[in-house]
């Protein structure tokens, strides 16, 4: 074998050999992701239901990706102090003193979703409670709180595994203030 020859293959060899560890690694990382996300309970409100043969079942196919754009809700029901917040049947959409606030889309859909958020965004957005880290705070249920918390890699994987999921155009509701804040804007 030509020396040349000889480099060109012990390079090309070590190429293939880092692609697949690289490969490996983000599997193991996706994988994770998904475990972090099933503990977490994310497809539970982020995914909306539909009706199936035994009942209420999340809807899959549509699976992180927030509250249905075609689903129009009525206004939420009046709170008090013993019931001081409520969630709709598809339980995507949530309403308390915070006002009423829509599941977001978690899909790679780069229009409606998480497509166009780089991994600091995401990590920015779950350490701040902002949207993308520097916008709208991040409101209720979303315990954002509670995942800051989690190390930096855990958040990582996340976004790895909600990087990997299908992308769904889905755009959701904007969030609604509470009627109070409503009745008292200037005419």
């Amino acid at each position: 074998m030509q020396p040349n020859t000889l480099i060109a293959t012990t390079l090309a060899c070590a190429l293939f050999n880092t692609a697949t560890l690289a490969a490996d690694n983000n599997s193991a990382q996706v994988k994770r992701g998904e475990k972090l996300i099933a503990y977490g309970g994310c497809v539970d409100c982020h995914t909306p239901f539909k009706m199936g043969a035994n009942g209420p079942e999340k809807d899959m196919s549509r699976g992180l990706s927030g509250h249905p754009e075609e689903l129009r809700l009525p206004p939420s029901p009046k709170l008090d102090n013993a019931w001081n917040w409520a969630g709709s049947a598809s339980m995507t959409a949530f309403s308390g003193p915070w006002g009423t606030t829509y599941s977001s889309n978690l899909t790679p859909d780069r229009e409606t979703g998480i497509g166009s958020w780089r991994e600091q965004d995401f990590i920015q957005a779950m350490r701040t409670g902002k949207h993308v880290g520097v916008a709208r705070p991040i409101l209720p249920p979303m315990p954002w709180q509670a995942i800051a918390s989690l190390p930096e890699r855990d958040l990582r994987a996340i976004f790895a595994y909600l990087k990997a999921q299908p992308a769904v155009k889905n755009k959701v509701p904007a969030y609604l203030p509470p009627a109070s804040t409503l009745s008292k804007a200037p005419s």
